[in-house]
């Protein structure tokens, strides 16, 4: 939220939340006159040069289906944009990273964001592994991203889901990390995953992570209950599309899904929830440009 609004005094202008993820990635900020500059974002929002996650999208699935004021449960907590979001809007959030160091990125930007006191809680562990789950709450909601198959090797750790040895094995512990959240998922409430569709570099083919990323979500007693698209920067895509279309019939990809499953009861999960009031725009709108 800082970065966004001294992006924005910058440039004289506003930015939209993929504008403001292409400058934390790109290092580039365009004006109100059209002319850029290099934008340095700090570390407050890098993770070791991984892509970093929509604030945006956190805001609103938390506004949308979690119920006011919950827990919030995070499998993959491998950034502290989830953790920090959820803590700006007053939400318990609870992550599990396998790497230390993340860990210790992650609490250094809460605490730099947030200060000394804030209910985000981030853990080093295996989130396929049920010791690491022995302190984790008693959650409203499941929100998380897993890695997108190997499209980004994150560490050299075996356990790291994005080594695993082919896709079976990949889906095989998102399952069981998906168990050992729903372990702590109270009945009748949501759980939102994000997930990118991944192609075979050896056939060409799409590897269906999304089908199986349902699947290891409905292994696990979830129902699957709505979808939606996330549209992401374009960036230099423009540029390279005719040559990614030229080369293979390949459609250049701009988007990332959001899988919305439910634990029990849709009507109740809902009703947990609350009403959804026209003024809390007005809030989501007050605290992103904070």
């Amino acid at each position: 939220f800082d970065k966004k609004a001294e992006m924005e005094e910058i440039a004289g202008r506003s930015l939209s939340a993929s504008e403001v993820t292409e400058v934390l990635n790109g290092g580039l900020l365009t004006d109100s006159d059209g002319e850029s500059s290099e934008y340095d974002g700090g570390d407050a929002w890098q993770g070791g040069g991984t892509s970093v996650f929509d604030p945006v999208l956190c805001e609103l699935a938390y506004r949308w289906w979690c119920v006011r004021d919950g827990v919030v449960l995070d499998p993959f907590a491998g950034g502290s944009v989830r953790g920090i979001v959820a803590a700006k809007l007053d939400y318990k959030y609870f992550g599990i990273d396998l790497r230390p160091e993340q860990i210790e990125e992650n609490k250094k930007q809460g605490k730099k964001i947030l200060g000394d006191k804030h209910h985000a809680v981030w853990v080093a562990g295996d989130s396929t592994d049920s010791k690491s789950w022995e302190e984790a709450p008693i959650a409203d909601f499941v929100f998380t991203c897993p890695p997108y198959g190997d499209l980004e090797i994150y560490s050299d750790d075996p356990a790291d889901l994005s080594n695993a040895e082919d896709d079976d094995q990949f889906f095989d512990l998102l399952t069981d990390a998906f168990s050992h959240a729903d372990a702590s998922l109270k009945d009748d409430r949501f759980a939102v995953v994000v997930m990118g569709e991944v192609r075979d570099p050896k056939t060409g083919s799409l590897r269906d992570m999304i089908g199986r990323t349902v699947e290891a979500g409905q292994a696990v007693g979830w129902k699957y209950y709505q979808d939606a698209i996330l549209l992401t920067a374009a960036g230099s895509l423009p540029l390279r599309a005719g040559r990614i279309f030229n080369g293979g019939r390949k459609l250049g990809r701009t988007h990332q899904y959001v899988l919305v499953f439910v634990k029990g009861s849709w009507e109740k999960a809902n009703e947990a929830c609350g009403s959804f009031y026209e003024n809390d725009y007005g809030a989501m709108g007050d605290i992103s440009v904070k």
